[in-house]
C-alpha cells in the first residue's frame, strides 16, 4: 500500500467561491501537497467540462478524477485531447424518476447527462454549463441511459423544496440537494464515496489515508466513508447543521479560508 494521501476535495464552496475564484492561500495549499507527491483530486457534482477547468487553474493533474457526484470516474490519459477520458461511468433508466419528479415539480427545469457528456435540458437552465448540450422537449430526456439528472425549482424556498424531495421518497436512485434549490440524481447506491473507494483501490491507498472536505449534502456520505476507515472528514464553516454534523471536524467556512487551514496541517 502507498503512503502517499487521498486527498478528495468537493468543489464549490469548498475549493472555489461562487464567483469561481480560489484565493492564494488554497492555491499555494493544493498545489504543495501535489508536489509532495499525494493524490490530491476533485470530488464533485460537476460535470467533467466545468470540473476540468478547475484542474486546470489548480495546476492539478491527478490520476482519477471524480465527478457527477460519483457517476463518472476520469482518468489521466495523454492521447485524449482534454488529458483525461472516461474510466468509469455509472447510468441507469431515468424515465421513472423524471415522471415522478415533473408530478411534484411541474415547473421545474429538467437536465441529463449520458454516458459519454452529452447533456439533454429543458427550457429554463439558463443557469448552467451548456456546451455540449441540447435543448430538447421534456419527453426526449428519456432517450437512453443516463448518468445522471438535475432537477432546478428555483421558485421554491429551500425549506419548501426539500419537503418536497422528501415526499417524493425516491427509491432505486441517490440523489443529493444542493443549495441553490437544485436536485441532483444518479444510479442507485453511487455516490461521491462509492467513486473515491474505487479510486482509491486503484491507486493502493491505505483507508486511514484518505482526508476529505466539503460543504454539501451530497458531500455527506463521503464523509461517512473517510470516517469509516480511520480517514478525516473536515466540514466547511457554512454547510448546513446536517453536513457539520456528519463531518469530523468542522473548519473555517469559504470566505475565512477554511480550507487552507486545515490543508496547511497535512
Amino acid at each position: 500500500m502507498s503512503d502517499r494521501l487521498l486527498i478528495g476535495l468537493d468543489v464549490d464552496g469548498t475549493l472555489i467561491s461562487e464567483d469561481e475564484t480560489a484565493t492564494p492561500a488554497v492555491l499555494e495549499q493544493v498545489q504543495r501537497l501535489q508536489a509532495a507527491g499525494h493524490h490530491i483530486t476533485l470530488a464533485t457534482g460537476r460535470s467533467w467540462a466545468t470540473a476540468q477547468r478547475v484542474l486546470e487553474h489548480f495546476v492539478l493533474t491527478p490520476e482519477y478524477v471524480v465527478c457527477s457526484n460519483g457517476a463518472v470516474i476520469l482518468q489521466r490519459d495523454a492521447a485524449d485531447e482534454t488529458g483525461y477520458s472516461r474510466a468509469w461511468v455509472e447510468t441507469f433508466d431515468p424515465t421513472e424518476v423524471l415522471n415522478a419528479i415533473r408530478g411534484h415539480l411541474p415547473a421545474g427545469s429538467f437536465m441529463v447527462e449520458d454516458a459519454a457528456g452529452h447533456r439533454r435540458y429543458t427550457e429554463g437552465m439558463t443557469e448552467w454549463h451548456l456546451d455540449n448540450a441540447d435543448r430538447v422537449p421534456f419527453d426526449e430526456l428519456t432517450a437512453g441511459p443516463v448518468s445522471r439528472v438535475v432537477v432546478v425549482a428555483p421558485d421554491h424556498a429551500e425549506e419548501d423544496f426539500l419537503e418536497i424531495v422528501h415526499r417524493m421518497g425516491l427509491s432505486k436512485v441517490s440523489y443529493a440537494v444542493g443549495w441553490s434549490n437544485w436536485l441532483d440524481i444518479a444510479p442507485d447506491g453511487i455516490s461521491k464515496a462509492t467513486a473515491l473507494e474505487r479510486v482509491r483501490t486503484w491507486l493502493g491507498i491505505d483507508r486511514d489515508r484518505v482526508f476529505v472536505a466539503g460543504d454539501g449534502r451530497n458531500d455527506i456520505d463521503m464523509f461517512g466513508w473517510a470516517l469509516g476507515g480511520g480517514g478525516t472528514a473536515v466540514a466547511m464553516g457554512q454547510a448546513p447543521d446536517e453536513v457539520k454534523v456528519a463531518a469530523g471536524e468542522v473548519t473555517g467556512s469559504i470566505d475565512e479560508d477554511g480550507l487552507a487551514a486545515v490543508l496547511i496541517r497535512l
